[in-house]
C-alpha cells in the first residue's frame, strides 16, 4: 500500500511538471548553463546555474530571462524573472545573485538568458 501511494505521488510530480513543460511554450535546446548577457555592464563573474534534479528526470530542456539589478559596485541586488520554465527559473535565478558585473556610476537593470539542457 505505501509503495502505491508512493508512485502516485511520483506520477502526480511528474505530471505537474509536465504541464508546466508543456504551457510555457516551445523552447530550443542548449548547453547546460549557457549564458547571454544582452546589453548593458560587463559580468567579470558568473556562476553556472545548477541542472535541477526534478528537470532532470522530466528530461526538460529551455531558456529562461530574468533581469538583473545590479548595484554600483557591481553586485546583483536582486533579479526579476521574465519568462521560462518555473522549474529552471529558481536555479537560473540563484546562480545570477552570485554573479558579479563590472563597476558603474549607478545601479542598473540587465537582463540575462541562460538555456538549460541535460548533460549527456
Amino acid at each position: 500500500m505505501k509503495k502505491r501511494a508512493a508512485t502516485r505521488r511520483t506520477n502526480r510530480l511528474l505530471i505537474v511538471v509536465f504541464v508546466i513543460f508543456l504551457t510555457t511554450g516551445p523552447v530550443a535546446a542548449f548547453a547546460q548553463g549557457s549564458i547571454a548577457p544582452e546589453h548593458g555592464r560587463k559580468v567579470t563573474r558568473h556562476v553556472l546555474p545548477a541542472y535541477p534534479p526534478v528537470a532532470h528526470q522530466a528530461h526538460l530542456v529551455g531558456k529562461v530571462r530574468l533581469v538583473a539589478v545590479v548595484a554600483p559596485n557591481g553586485s546583483v541586488k536582486l533579479t526579476q524573472p521574465l519568462g521560462g520554465n518555473p522549474v529552471l527559473l529558481q536555479s537560473a535565478a540563484e546562480a545570477v545573485m552570485q554573479w558579479k558585473y563590472a563597476p558603474a556610476p549607478a545601479e542598473t537593470k540587465e537582463q540575462v538568458e541562460i538555456s538549460f539542457a541535460p548533460e549527456e
